[in-house]
């Protein structure tokens, strides 16, 4: 007689994935707060908004993931910082625009879940959430043999934030002897890992993992209040495209970021990367963040006081460039 087959059988273990849902529900409740509403059986996340806080509430949303960086974790064996990174990519991003995020779900896709690789993950998205001083609120876990190899796994993320409409970031007022204020990374934050991974052999990668595996840097908090405090005039998640992408997203027509690249000190792991893969200068500052995770805009009058309330929060930052105005280029590097 046949073996009957199942789903279990097949690759797929529901009551496995049932206890490990159940084993991080004490996770996401850590990072709630009243607005979370919990309803037992609902089929979706309920999150309610305090409109009273806010003349014309605009919604702002993000999704992204980690990219390669988690081959180099599975690889490694080292899984606590790639769910801060998950969060990172998201609320640097809704902050661009001003925006405050509210919560925060989550997506896995596996070949076997495994769940103490996948708690792991779950402790770090937890603790991002908790530096953005937003709410888990939701998230799926998929097992899917086939699609992926038994110990492969990825990642997504998807944040909402609330800013109000008048104050949204934009970047139009930007103007001619504005400064540009980078604030430091943490180092790779979450791109440009496929080159990275081209350039450092496994052993190498094993040798300065504590560089490359340094989770996302998340900016929320001190750059909010920021923006209680000061005009901020442009903000510039600098990721995927970096400077000469997604630094020039913001720069109005007709004028141009004029940067200084001896502004800052590069971290060692860009200089490793650079001349281990003999990587020009056009393409470092394209693909990494080259030591700046975010760039500010404000008046030159207020640079000053922006830098020392910075400092004051224990964030590094630098006086990295000005706008100027150019017809043609959007940066000068």
């Amino acid at each position: 007689m046949n073996k009957k087959i199942t789903y279990k059988s097949s690759g797929v273990d529901i009551q496995k994935a049932n206890r490990f849902v159940s084993g991080i529900a004490a996770m996401a409740a850590s990072t709630m707060n009243s607005a979370v509403l919990n309803r037992p059986g609902s089929f979706g996340a309920l999150f309610s908004l305090n409109q009273e806080d806010y003349r014309e509430p605009v919604l702002v949303s993000s999704t992204d993931g980690v990219g390669t960086k988690l081959l180099i974790a599975n690889a490694l064996n080292k899984h606590d910082t790639v769910g801060i990174d998950l969060v990172a990519m998201n609320v640097n991003d809704i902050l661009c625009v001003g925006a405050k995020p509210l919560f925060f779900l989550d997506y896995i896709a596996c070949g076997k879940l495994n769940p103490s690789v996948l708690n792991t993950v779950l402790r770090g998205i937890a603790k991002g959430c908790a530096l953005a001083g937003c709410s888990l609120i939701g998230g799926e876990t998929a097992e899917m043999p086939g699609m992926y190899k038994p110990k492969d796994y990825d990642l997504a993320g998807f944040a909402v934030g609330v800013v109000e409409k008048s104050k949204i970031i934009d970047g139009s007022t930007i103007q001619k002897g504005d400064c540009v204020i980078g604030l430091a990374s943490s180092g790779l934050h979450s791109n440009g890992f496929s080159l990275v991974r081209r350039v450092l052999s496994q052993s190498e990668q094993k040798k300065f993992s504590k560089e490359i595996l340094a989770p996302t840097r998340i900016y929320v908090k001190p750059v909010l209040d920021l923006i209680r405090n000061f005009k901020i005039k442009g903000i510039a998640h600098i990721t995927g495209g970096a400077y000469y992408e997604k630094l020039t997203k913001i720069v109005p027509a007709d004028k141009c970021f004029k940067i200084n690249k001896k502004s800052w000190p590069v971290p060692e792991i860009f200089k490793r990367i650079q001349s281990k893969g003999k990587i020009t200068d056009r393409e470092m500052y394209t693909t990494f963040n080259m030591g700046i995770g975010l760039a500010l805009v404000v008046g030159q009058e207020m640079a000053d006081a922006v830098r020392q309330s910075l400092s004051r929060q224990d964030i590094k930052n630098f006086m990295i460039g000005e706008v100027v105005v150019h017809q043609k280029q959007r940066i000068l590097l």
